[in-house]
């Protein structure tokens, strides 16, 4: 099994943020493995040669080998920990983009921002960026404690409650990377994740484009019915801009048909996940906060499906 290939693993990195913190395993495992090997080497020396072992008595021996070497081996790999963690979280220039990520139970909830910091657009469990661009996340909970981490882009960081962190990533190259939620926050925290997908600029900035509209109005009969289910049940909770539906406890699903998954990357996006979802979000993810809305009919369920579907 190649260690550093996978969607999720720190060793596969795929930007300058995780280049760092691998190399440091790296080295450290390195290290670690050198000095093992040696001392197993010692080990072995004084058990198969015991008359020649009186040398590892003498004092001089024994204050070298076991102060001064590990007190300059410490040293060195203690200074080389901090200049790595230095270059991950001092930033000198000005970032490229600016992303808010409020972690919630158990989802991620995300704001496009502006120059000045406003929210530009909202979208949830899944940060589209430009590759080769330098991306600043402020990272905030709204609940618990919550830790994001996109192993493939950079180190974790802690989500605390009435505290703001911030945090780079980049993407040397377009492609799909998977994140995770690091810090138990309860029930179904496992099934926390998103994904993080990183386009080449233009494609970026056009699907930016397309995100700060609002959904398009259905045409077909079973999309308006879809709609109508829509505003009737899901509008308190869940926002799709240019209609009635402008709740917040959820996510923002104005474009929620161009997503990869639902449910914080527990299902891929399709007509039929969707519909699974609504009618048991309970099953498939138990404890998250949304009811099993078991109150449809199947033709019901496939209008209100087929509808989320369409808001691409």
């Amino acid at each position: 099994m190649d260690l550093r290939s996978g969607i999720q693993s720190a060793l596969n990195a795929q930007g300058p943020h995780a280049d760092a913190v691998a190399d440091l395993t790296w080295v450290m495992i390195y290290g670690g493995a050198a000095i093992f090997a040696l001392v197993l080497a010692l080990a072995a020396y004084a058990l198969w040669w015991p008359r020649r072992r009186a040398w590892m008595g003498n004092r001089r021996f024994v204050l070298a080998a076991g102060f001064v070497f590990p007190l300059v081996t410490l040293t060195a790999l203690l200074v080389y920990t901090f200049a790595v963690a230095r270059s991950i979280v001092v930033f000198p220039d000005e970032p490229d983009l600016r992303v808010e990520i409020i972690g919630e139970q158990w989802w991620w909830r995300i704001h496009y921002l502006d120059q000045g910091g406003r929210v530009e657009f909202a979208t949830a469990n899944e940060l589209v960026i430009p590759a080769g661009r330098s991306i600043e996340l402020t990272l905030r909970a709204a609940d618990v404690i919550h830790s994001f981490w996109v192993p493939s882009l950079a180190g974790k960081l802690d989500m605390i409650p009435g505290h703001t962190n911030r945090l780079r990533i980049s993407a040397s190259r377009p492609g799909v990377f998977r994140g995770q939620c690091a810090e138990y926050c309860g029930g179904p925290h496992a099934l926390m994740g998103f994904y993080v997908i990183a386009r080449e600029p233009g494609a970026f900035e056009a699907w930016r484009a397309a995100q700060r509209e609002p959904a398009r109005a259905p045409i077909a009969d079973a999309l308006r019915h879809g709609r109508t289910l829509f505003l009737a049940s899901c509008a308190s909770c869940h926002t799709v801009r240019g209609t009635s539906a402008e709740g917040t406890r959820g996510p923002d699903l104005t474009h929620v048909g161009g997503r990869m998954s639902i449910g914080a990357a527990t299902l891929p996006n399709n007509q039929d996940t969707l519909a699974k979802w609504i009618a048991a979000s309970q099953h498939l993810k138990p404890g998250n906060l949304m009811p099993s809305m078991n109150i449809y009919t199947g033709e019901d369920l496939r209008a209100l499906a087929a509808y989320l579907e369409g808001l691409d």
